[in-house]
């Protein structure tokens, strides 16, 4: 599949850069992966984490630039180190071996071709856990066509609907209708029920996420408007606290503090005034940067 890194429109930047002679576009990926950790991982929903973690594997590059991402040193600065699609494949198993629940894939968008090609060959060699598609949400639907029997369960972030908000805090005039577009591909492909094991670990659905953003209670209940009107109420929603101040929030005001407790809680009613159903909520203590990995490649 390496055909489709020249040129790439892999995702919705649409760059057309030849990664296959070294041209880099937008998200900063090469033809190799990059990769700034693999470990379990504590820090999902309860039906992703469990007990023994979810198997997380954090790729470098993104194609947004939240001006307050949490994962900043390996979306905008690309800590990490290169992996081939064979590597990788064993690093699963790796995790595999560790006892986690799963595999997670965290923003896999610029390597999709290469993370087929691994997990073909990680199945081969008896990958049997299923992987988690951990996305911002800025999809294109062409890429995740080809991910359809690969992804298991699909994790996207839908973070605005506003463009002008989207513009100024992602750089993405279009996130609203490329997510929108995205989150409809995924439940084309996995169905609108989740499904879980004796444990309660979710091993085919969606779950959308949306992080609580301070001074933006508009964009969510924007969100879950959409959510009420377009998704069945059997998805669940995550309704995230943890947002902190971090990389360039304090530049863009009223990002440069935490969330309050009171913002959390219209959030919340927004969610049951809308009669949605199926979620997750957090504690406003969520709030810390504990939950932040050490970007040490390993």
């Amino acid at each position: 599949m390496a055909g489709e890194l020249g040129p790439c429109f892999l995702c919705p930047r649409g760059c057309g850069v030849n990664r296959l002679e070294g041209e880099i576009g937008f998200c900063g990926a090469g033809t190799l992966m990059c990769v700034a950790k693999m470990a379990p991982h504590y820090w999902e929903e309860p039906c992703i984490s469990g007990t023994r973690g979810s198997g997380a594997v954090f790729f470098s590059g993104c194609n947004l630039r939240c001006v307050y991402c949490q994962n900043a040193d390996i979306s905008w600065q690309r800590k990490g180190r290169e992996l081939t699609s064979s590597q990788l494949a064993h690093s699963f198993l790796s995790l595999q071996e560790q006892g986690v629940h799963n595999i997670n894939l965290v923003t896999a968008a610029p390597y999709v071709p290469q993370v087929i090609e691994a997990l073909d060959q990680a199945r081969g060699l008896g990958l049997n856990l299923p992987v988690v598609y951990n996305s911002s949400g800025y999809e294109s639907v062409e890429t995740l066509k080809l991910l359809a029997g690969y992804v298991d369960v699909y994790l996207p972030d839908f973070k605005y609907v506003s463009a002008s908000v989207s513009r100024r805090l992602s750089r993405a005039d279009d996130y609203f209708p490329v997510v929108t577009a995205a989150i409809k591909e995924m439940l084309s492909q996995i169905g609108p029920k989740p499904v879980f094991d004796t444990d309660g670990i979710i091993t085919r659905g969606i779950v959308i996420r949306h992080l609580v953003l301070p001074g933006y209670l508009s964009e969510t209940r924007k969100v879950l408007t959409w959510i009420k009107a377009n998704v069945p109420r059997t998805v669940p929603v995550s309704l995230m606290a943890q947002y902190v101040p971090y990389h360039q929030a304090s530049l863009y005001p009223p990002l440069g503090r935490h969330l309050r407790p009171k913002e959390y809680d219209l959030a919340l009613a927004a969610f049951f005034d809308l009669g949605l159903e199926c979620g997750f909520a957090q504690e406003i203590s969520a709030a810390t940067t504990d939950f932040i990995p050490d970007w040490d490649a390993k």
